[in-house]
């Protein structure tokens, strides 16, 4: 018996034809795919007309049309690509030989994986779902324990990300007293970082037998994650001098060898706002103030969103307290492991995968559940 046969022998696949058939038609539906059609064709309609292609405004549209046409493109491919499975399946009843069946289950496998990896992709339609990613990690409450938690989770991240072949920078971080972090700032570059991401933001809570407890007792932890989008360089962000306050200090560290001593480490304070920056992690104070830089037009637009849109979600969601009952994710490792996503109630017994960046299930299941949501949202509006 070959692999892909052993991997499949136990598989119904009428049932799994129907699954597959009935994810493709909630995909149609969250892409709203004739309206997203429409849409692409007025657009070429309008670039047709356009004599200023250095426009900000022709820019914008040429963006936003390669993203749509991507899209189009993935969708088709994979309906396509399922219909062709359906006409193996029919062949293969007829023909019952075990050369069809072996072909059928080669197209079958890379359907699967085919599918897995672009679904996401399909998902992402905000207005920043392209850009890169600023992620804050903030330990809460819990002590030496929720420390350790927000290393636990900055581990998460990084990992999911580098396997997803995305630049990753550490901007800052602040030490725990004893394990740990108190908080820290990643910079995941590349494109769809902040789409996959943006269902990060929230509570995460930890249930565990503290390593940190003499008596081995049961500790809940917290901390709270925060994804917001990099801003591009084309994007007007009025940032003057003189309402920026540049400090220089040695980068922070455990100490030893590695600790700093030269002040390569940049605080900036946007005085008008209070909002306050900090990198240390880059090889020169210059590159660190450029970062710092890039993080604070970041903030600061995210904040111009936030006023223009008070009564609407912001891209930085609601602030809420780091403690009990506001969490979006619970990571029970004791007395039995599981994760449990609060919002989507998707739940996963792969508890140490998940923890070493394992994590598109709950993105994909948190993006499916935003799109039904606006889809009804926008329902209970044409009504």
């Amino acid at each position: 018996m070959s692999t892909l046969a052993q991997i499949y022998k136990n598989v119904d696949f009428e049932k799994f034809l129907k699954v597959y058939r009935d994810k493709i038609y909630d995909l149609r539906r969250c892409l709203d795919f004739e309206n997203l059609k429409k849409k692409f064709i007025s657009m070429e309609n309008t670039l047709q007309n356009i004599s200023n292609w250095d426009s900000k405004e022709v820019k914008k549209i040429l963006k936003e049309r390669a993203q749509i046409f991507e899209k189009i493109s993935i969708f088709e491919e994979l309906s396509k690509e399922f219909q062709n499975l359906i006409e193996w399946y029919e062949f293969y009843k007829e023909d019952k030989s075990q050369e069809v069946w072996e072909e059928f289950l080669k197209e079958v496998s890379t359907f699967e994986k085919k599918f897995k990896e672009k679904e996401i992709t399909l998902l992402l339609s905000g207005e920043y779902d392209n850009s890169s990613a600023i992620l804050t990690i903030h330990a809460g409450t819990g002590g030496t324990d929720a420390q350790d938690w927000a290393y636990m989770l900055l581990r998460m991240y990084t990992k999911w990300a580098e396997n997803k072949g995305y630049k990753v920078k550490l901007v800052d971080t602040s030490p725990g007293e004893e394990a740990g972090i108190k908080h820290a700032v990643l910079l995941i570059e590349g494109p769809w970082a902040y789409g996959y991401l943006k269902g990060e933001k929230g509570i995460h809570r930890l249930i565990r037998i503290s390593p940190f407890d003499a008596n081995a007792r049961r500790h809940t932890s917290f901390a709270s994650v925060t994804v917001i989008p990099e801003i591009e360089e084309d994007i007007e962000v009025e940032i003057r001098p003189e309402d920026l306050k540049i400090e220089t200090m040695r980068a922070s560290g455990h100490g030893g060898q590695h600790v700093n001593k030269t002040e390569t480490a940049v605080r900036i304070t946007h005085i008008p706002t209070g909002i306050v920056v900090c990198c240390q992690n880059e090889r020169s104070q210059y590159l660190n103030k450029m970062t710092a830089l890039k993080i604070l037009k970041s903030r600061l637009y995210q904040l111009e969103k936030q006023k223009l849109e008070q009564k609407k979600e912001s891209l930085i969601g609601e602030k809420k307290e780091i403690t009990w009952g506001n969490q979006i994710r619970t990571y029970t490792l004791h007395p039995y492991k599981v994760v449990k996503d609060h919002r989507t109630n998707f739940e996963s017994y792969k508890v140490d995968k998940i923890l070493d960046g394992e994590i598109d299930d709950f993105i994909r299941e948190y993006l499916l559940w935003e799109a039904e949501k606006k889809k009804q949202k926008e329902n209970i509006q044409r009504v």
